[in-house]
């Protein structure tokens, strides 16, 4: 076997814990999620695109699926999140260096046409869920390359306490969301959008992700 297969099959292998320990979190902290579907992939390996409103969005979807996810490097250290953004399998990225862009989206389009399903935030950053940032467009581009279906899926919340913007701290929400008690977080699975290139793929998601 492969160093290629064999990582995709521990990936893989980790997913109902991954699923198991988000669904736990969100439980943890009162949060209640509903979604539309019991999966977000096609019948391979799919680009799954979302709005970002929290760090709570990750095991959310988590909890749904267990997905890889595109993520930036500090992630990896976040109380929680880190282990499960570990083991979930994610590709790690240096936001500030630009240079590392093609690399990634290497690393991207390697991982759905290995078969496995990559979570990624195209916005970047997290907003406050009233209004959407610009998609950027290097994930889309990874999913040409790779021939892999793009699923955008909305994510939105009962109450703004979810929002993780601005100077806000991950210890300071994780206590604002715990004392807050009954949020519900709802995942909405769009059908799969197509475009001929990164710019129409990106304006097709946001606008599935934004109805």
């Amino acid at each position: 076997m492969s160093p290629a297969r064999a990582a995709v099959r521990a990936v893989k292998s980790l997913g109902p814990i991954v699923r198991r320990d988000a669904a736990g979190l969100l439980r943890a902290l009162g949060v209640r999620l509903t979604s539309t579907v019991d999966r977000l992939s096609a019948d391979r390996g799919t680009l799954v695109v979302a709005n970002h409103v929290s760090w709570l969005d990750i095991p959310a979807l988590l909890a749904v699926e267990p997905l890889r996810l595109l993520a930036k490097r500090e992630v990896g250290d976040w109380p929680l999140i880190g282990g499960m953004a570990r083991r979930s399998g994610t590709i790690f990225i240096e936001r500030d260096n630009i240079r590392s862009l093609p690399v990634t989206v290497a690393r991207l389009a390697h991982a759905l046409r290995s078969g496995c399903s990559v979570l990624v935030f195209p916005e970047g950053t997290t907003w406050c869920g009233r209004e959407m940032g610009v998609f950027r467009r290097a994930a889309f581009q990874a999913a040409l390359d790779a021939d892999a279906p793009v699923r955008p899926v909305t994510i939105s919340y009962s109450a703004p306490i979810a929002a993780y913007v601005g100077d806000d701290t991950l210890v300071a929400s994780l206590a604002r969301v715990a004392r807050a008690g009954g949020l519900r977080v709802r995942v909405t699975a769009h059908p799969l959008v197509h475009g001929a290139d990164r710019r129409e793929l990106a304006a097709a998601a946001r606008r599935s992700i934004d109805a």
